[in-house]
């Protein structure tokens, strides 16, 4: 493997990582502090909204808890081919997701979540 190779695959494991971690702290906020850092920060939402929809709210992180599942056991995956397609296939889910709250709900959501997986997919096929 070069040195190309390498920083490839080096920052397409950066990139996915930091996909994960994002969705773990959105699982966090939905599921369990929905009614104060969900209030921060989802601050277009009326403050009287976040208790009628804390149970809404909670089954959204879990979603979001099932793409960071996907993407760990993407690493966890001996056979690359494998790997690299369950990498991709649950950053594609990331980046659908991203694509259409930026366009249903707000733009910043398409540059928190859906650009840093389409980033990853990109760097993850070059890699390969």
């Amino acid at each position: 493997m070069n040195y190309f190779q390498k920083m490839l695959e080096i920052s397409a494991t950066i990139f996915t990582v930091f996909v994960m971690l994002e969705h773990l702290y959105i699982l966090y906020m939905e599921m369990f502090a929905w009614e104060t850092r969900g209030k921060a920060f989802f601050k277009s939402l009326p403050e009287h909204l976040f208790a009628d929809t804390k149970s809404m709210a909670a089954n959204q992180g879990l979603y979001n808890g099932f793409l960071v599942a996907g993407l760990a056991w993407s690493f966890c995956i001996s056979d690359p081919e494998w790997s690299l397609n369950v990498r991709l296939f649950f950053l594609g889910c990331v980046a659908v997701a991203g694509i259409y709250g930026g366009l249903t709900a707000s733009g910043k959501i398409f540059f928190a979540q859906g650009m840093p997986a389409i980033i990853a997919i990109i760097l993850s096929l070059m890699e390969w």
